[in-house]
């Protein structure tokens, strides 16, 4: 669970990212972090539902919670899945739900129905990318920025489905792979530059272990040798 403070600037979105993938998580967290959206938005991470429903107060008899602009929820988790987390919130408060958008891997028409008419304001397709980012800003209630486009329709974004069960399921499947490992090598990526300046260390501590160890083999043969009578070489 990676829970930050909800206060943010003024002018500044607030989102609950709700996700049980680490990497998932970690690509929704650099994406709206980016340098092209800085000081747009302050990420609050957690990886279950239940955890989202207690940041928002919804599991408290006095409804006190968090305030957040909007909420970013995986749709398949354990326990507790985003569209039920989804329903919960726009129960909260009918008069002014806060906007949620709904991520899935899988891009199953009926999901996304489903969801849409549920109250989510959006519906985006794994994996998340840079151009989903202006998305989810226009469908927050922070005041939007100049120009910034209209919350889109999800269905624009939705292909026909395939033509077969197993053709579904295998694109579903490449999909969920793609998304995987492209947010793993996002993750890579954005992690060489800080690994870059702990290389000098690294190396210095690798001389260091080669150092003991050759200094404890030498006290080994002196040891074996009967106290120094012959000559140590390496």
């Amino acid at each position: 669970m990676e829970v930050g403070r909800a206060e943010a600037a003024e002018g500044v979105t607030r989102v609950l990212v709700v996700d049980d993938s680490p990497v998932d998580r970690r690509v929704a967290q650099l994406l709206l972090s980016s340098s092209s959206c800085a000081g747009s938005f302050h990420v609050i991470a957690v990886d279950s539902a239940k955890k989202a429903m207690e940041f928002l107060g919804l599991n408290l008899m006095d409804g006190k919670g968090q305030a957040v602009d909007m909420v970013l929820t995986d749709y398949s988790m354990p326990d507790m899945t985003g569209y039920e987390l989804l329903k919960a919130i726009k129960a909260m408060n009918l008069l002014k739900p806060i906007p949620v958008v709904v991520m899935s891997s899988e891009n199953e028409p009926q999901r996304i129905s489903r969801c849409l008419n549920a109250g989510a304001e959006d519906f985006i397709v794994k994996p998340l990318q840079s151009k989903d980012v202006q998305r989810i800003r226009s469908c927050s209630t922070a005041r939007p920025n100049k120009g910034s486009a209209p919350c889109e329709a999800a269905t624009k974004r939705t292909p026909p489905p395939p033509s077969g069960h197993h053709a579904a399921g295998g694109a579903a499947s490449a999909s969920g792979r793609r998304g995987h490992f492209a947010g793993v090598a996002m993750i890579l990526h954005s992690s060489s530059a800080e690994l870059s300046q702990y290389f000098p260390l690294l190396v210095k501590l690798v001389l260091l272990a080669y150092a003991v160890l050759c200094l404890g083999e030498i006290l080994h043969r002196w040891s074996s040798g009967g106290g120094g009578g012959r000559s140590l070489s390496l």
